[in-house]
């Protein structure tokens, strides 16, 4: 059986069931149990326990195969994100959290606005955190979605793991379709690699708790090679020297802020010229958009290997720190 036609099967099935329990003797899941015992000494009567309360969902599988950031254009993807209501609602959060925010920022380097637009892009500022259970949602695309199986059985490893190290009851926690957990929409191995506990309470709340959401969020960013002070991204132009065609975008930068100014991009920064940066090109309301991004730019891309992701979070942190400072407060 070939691996599409297996995909299709797996998928036509789902449909035909919206939510069934996880078969335990089904091969994959019996050499994934077997592994978790074996190499991570997990208990055996545990993890069946666990999986056997775990639900896979159709619905799960129909949203992650048309993410937005790979069906929709930039002029359809921007104004999902890049509203006056979610401005104003990002404006207030940054002033009821202000000393949490900016004390997490001047200790990290990480300016609030990219904190802020990273939780305003991802949930709303805490309002749209996901209503799937983890564990249906990790077991689902680890066994019965075969394009990205290998991924997400690492993730569900990684989530089994978590909730041993943290006390934490397997079908209490919520996220989104993909497994993404809490204020910051960590997948499990970003969890445990990057999460932190900012108040010193013992836990790494990224639920309830802003301090460790933000504090998160930063220590992310600053595993990931954030530069304090840098320039994210700069509008670009093309001058009469320019003569070659629009690159696919890419989620590195390649080239340098003197290679694209000797190609004929046109664009501000006060970077030299040595430092890294890409060109940009993306499908605006107005024709194409052109964009340089700069080291910091690809850094928020491996929040979310998407440059529509990451121009959103760079603009709606910028139009939030506009509204903040419009209002002087």
């Amino acid at each position: 059986m070939t691996y599409r036609l297996f995909a299709g099967i797996a998928c036509l099935l789902l449909f035909v069931s919206p939510s069934y329990g996880v078969d335990l003797d089904r091969p994959e899941v019996a050499e994934f149990i077997k592994s978790m015992i074996t190499e991570h000494d997990y208990d055996p009567d545990a993890i069946r326990s666990i999986l056997s309360e775990a639900e896979m969902q159709s619905s799960i599988i129909e949203q992650i195969s048309k993410p937005a950031e790979k069906t929709l254009t930039w002029a359809e993807y921007r104004p999902i994100f890049l509203t006056k209501a979610r401005v104003r609602a990002g404006a207030a959060f940054w002033r009821e959290n202000r000393e949490i925010l900016e004390t997490i920022s001047e200790r990290t380097g990480v300016p609030v606005e990219i904190l802020v637009g990273i939780i305003g892009v991802e949930t709303y500022f805490g309002r749209i955190t996901g209503g799937h259970r983890v564990v249906d949602a990790l077991a689902t695309l680890a066994f019965y979605y075969p394009p990205r199986a290998k991924f997400f059985r690492r993730e569900l490893e990684q989530f089994l793991l978590l909730i041993r190290e943290e006390g934490m009851q397997a079908t209490a926690a919520f996220g989104s379709y993909a497994g993404a957990m809490g204020r910051p929409q960590f997948m499990p191995s970003s969890y445990r690699a990057y999460a932190i506990d900012s108040t010193g309470d013992g836990k790494r709340d990224i639920w309830n708790n802003w301090a460790d959401v933000a504090g998160s969020i930063a220590n992310y960013f600053n595993a990931h090679g954030w530069k304090t002070g840098q320039q994210v991204a700069a509008r670009a132009t093309l001058s009469s020297r320019w003569n070659g065609t629009l690159p696919n975008n890419k989620l590195k930068a390649e080239e340098t802020v003197d290679s694209l100014s000797r190609m004929g991009v046109v664009f501000s920064t006060s970077l030299p010229n040595e430092a890294a940066g890409q060109l940009i090109s993306l499908e605006g309301a107005d024709g194409d958009e052109l964009w340089v991004g700069f080291h910091n730019f690809f850094v928020i891309t491996r929040y979310n290997r998407s440059v529509m992701y990451a121009l959103a979070v760079h603009q709606l942190g910028q139009e939030i720190a506009e509204e903040v400072r419009r209002d002087g407060n």
